[in-house]
């Protein structure tokens, strides 16, 4: 009976091992082809190379609106890189925003591996450009992150003090996340990434815009829900129609009237 236990211990401490080591390939999924420029999206643009603490050299775009002094920083989910955003970037230029896009490292023409850690210095790249480089004022800065991007955007929200904080389609917890897709092999093996916006949101003070879909298939709504329970005061919860990657879509026009209804209020 002894030796039984033993072999299944090894057994699951491997599995365990096995699973930790693997896990980088089953969250982050870049590609490095540029499929499109915004100049497809018929928007002028700025070819941006961003420098991060640790000696990378990052991708980007600016892509500018006329005599705008407000500017969303707009951080990605986990698959393909910027040149797959035309419809999101294309609906915040009609919103009346700048709009700075990155890849972050690994994705795209950006240099690197990701990990958590490094994409949080890519975000924080990303706000150095924005208020050292281009000059503009940390409160008309609007962070915005859809699905994995959610958590980035959060994180960088809780070091800085932006203007408006939008997350949409994302996720209270990598922990939550692993009990939502693995319900019984979470409790045994070891979640190596935290992204932890469910607690990071707490510390911030700025106004925030929770969106997600009750249809959401990928990551469930309940998960939006608790970030969005955890925000402080002023947070606004606005309600997709459809599924992860097509809800904002499916959702027009309620989705650009709840954002510029957002992004209106003082």
């Amino acid at each position: 009976m002894l030796s039984t236990f033993a072999f299944f211990f090894v057994l699951m401490a491997a599995f365990s091992g096995l699973m930790y080591m693997q896990q980088p390939g089953m969250i982050f999924f870049p590609t490095s082809e540029i499929v499109e420029t915004p100049q497809a999206w018929g928007l002028e643009y700025e070819d941006v190379v961003l420098d991060t603490t640790d000696n990378l050299l990052l991708h980007g775009w600016f892509i500018p609106h006329q005599e705008s002094k407000h500017t969303l920083l707009f951080f990605h989910g986990n698959a393909g890189n910027i040149s797959h955003r035309g419809e999101s970037v294309r609906i915040f230029h009609r919103l009346g925003l700048n709009v700075l896009i990155i890849d972050y490292r690994g994705y795209g023409k950006s240099q690197g591996k990701p990990g958590e850690q490094g994409l949080y210095k890519d975000a924080h790249a990303a706000w150095r450009y924005l208020t050292q480089i281009k000059g503009v004022e940390p409160k008309n800065i609007i962070l915005f992150g859809r699905s994995l991007g959610g958590a980035v955007a959060t994180r960088l929200a809780s070091d800085v003090q932006a203007g408006k904080l939008i997350l949409e389609s994302t996720f209270s917890s990598g922990k939550d996340m692993a009990k939502s897709i693995f319900p019984l092999m979470s409790h045994i093996i070891y979640v190596r990434f935290g992204f932890n916006s469910e607690e990071r949101i707490k510390r911030i003070t700025c106004p925030v815009l929770v969106i997600h879909s009750p249809d959401d298939e990928i990551i469930p709504f309940r998960l939006g829900e608790k970030i969005y329970v955890a925000a402080n005061e002023p947070k606004t919860l606005f309600k997709l129609k459809g599924d992860h990657n097509a809800g904002f879509y499916l959702s027009q026009p309620e989705y650009e009237q709840a954002l510029g209804k957002f992004l209106s209020q003082n």
